[in-house]
């Protein structure tokens, strides 16, 4: 027996715009961002989809650390670069143009890449590198966020779970996209398992005291106040390459903040010396490259998708029936996942009613 219900696509779409604009969103900007927040469900990857809505945006707004209007300035461009300023607005709103301003970029240079300052969670990075999968190209973003991530050695969380993201295009049904934060998990995965009162799985969190934590709900706690750490892609220490994580991490941060001269590392935490709640300055990096300003984008897609369908038809292990390329699998989820809308659990569910009474929603 379950208390999940399901929600057709389109209805948790409408039901996030009314939200987004009674908070103030203008409607334009409200619809990316309920776009980008429903395609993560639609992708199967709930821990960015209708989850985030009220702890991450309805709340923030509501607390003043994040503005509903996103003032977007440029501080500084050339024909294939640019610098632009969210003012603390949405990320999802000026994370959307600063990759459709690298495609156009692209388009007439064959690269383009934006950087962007003072923003906020920009939902997922896999969004942004399938705008430009659809105009042919390749595309490649990262953002920098929260504290999470301990460096190798440390049990001290400085690095933010900084997804370093990439999209192809193939000429397949479906691009070919790796999605992945340079964390072993992500802080929205650990979200999932406190609302299913689950335990986090020994090895992905490291305590301040070098032992590993599996309680969901302390490790969120102990994030926010800097006594857990995540590991890096590999784990903790050197044994399993963790210090590949931690490089890969490290080069997210500096793109992230090193192009646009804003926040990083433990200035992302939220919260002044006086302990009080103030907006993140996130950074993030958007880049497009045309693949028609090489060998030409039909070859492209095909060498590629050559690529994947080689890998998918490699020798399998011992009882495993399929392998998968990235991007794959989040096609098949969404084939499935259209059929049956977004699922809600009791938690999501207590969630939105309480965005219903406190947004007055009918």
């Amino acid at each position: 027996m379950t208390d999940d219900i399901y929600m057709p696509f389109d209805q948790a779409e409408d039901f996030m715009i009314e939200a987004f604009t009674k908070l103030g969103v203008p409607l334009e900007d409200a619809r990316i961002c309920a776009d980008i927040l429903i395609e993560s469900d639609k992708r199967g990857i709930e821990s960015h989809g209708v989850n985030r809505l009220k702890p991450i945006y309805v709340d923030r707004i509501l607390a003043k650390i994040q503005c509903p209007t996103t003032k977007i300035d440029t501080l500084k461009e050339t024909p294939t670069t640019a610098v632009l300023d969210a003012n603390h607005g949405m990320g999802m709103v000026v994370s959307y143009h600063a990759m459709s301003l690298a495609i156009e970029k692209a388009k007439s240079f064959g690269m383009g890449m934006v950087a962007v300052r003072n923003s906020t969670h920009y939902g997922i990075a896999g969004y942004y590198v399938t705008m430009a999968t659809q105009k042919d190209m390749i595309g490649i973003t990262g953002t920098n966020a929260r504290p999470s991530i301990a460096p190798t050695f440390s049990v001290e969380n400085m690095l933010g779970t900084n997804p370093l993201t990439i999209g192809l295009p193939t000429d397949e049904e479906f691009p070919f996209v790796l999605d992945c934060a340079t964390s072993i998990t992500q802080r929205g995965k650990i979200e999932k398992y406190a609302r299913a009162d689950k335990p986090t799985p020994q090895g992905m969190v490291i305590g301040s005291d070098g032992t590993a934590m599996t309680d969901s709900q302390e490790i969120l706690d102990a994030l926010v106040k800097g006594e857990a750490a995540l590991a890096p892609l590999g784990g903790i220490g050197e044994e399993l390459g963790g210090y590949k994580g931690y490089g890969y991490a490290t080069v997210v941060e500096i793109l992230s903040a090193a192009l646009q001269s804003g926040n990083y590392l433990r200035m992302l935490t939220g919260i002044n010396e006086n302990n009080e709640k103030v907006p993140y300055g996130l950074g993030h990096f958007f880049m497009a490259i045309d693949t028609e300003a090489f060998m030409g984008t039909e070859e492209f897609k095909r060498i590629s998708g050559s690529i994947l369908r080689e890998l998918r038809n490699a020798k399998k292990a011992p009882g495993e029936k399929r392998i998968y390329t990235a991007g794959e699998k989040e096609y098949l989820e969404y084939q499935k996942n259209k059929k049956i809308g977004v699922k809600l659990d009791r938690s999501l569910q207590k969630d939105f009613a309480e965005i219903r009474n406190l947004l007055n929603i009918k």
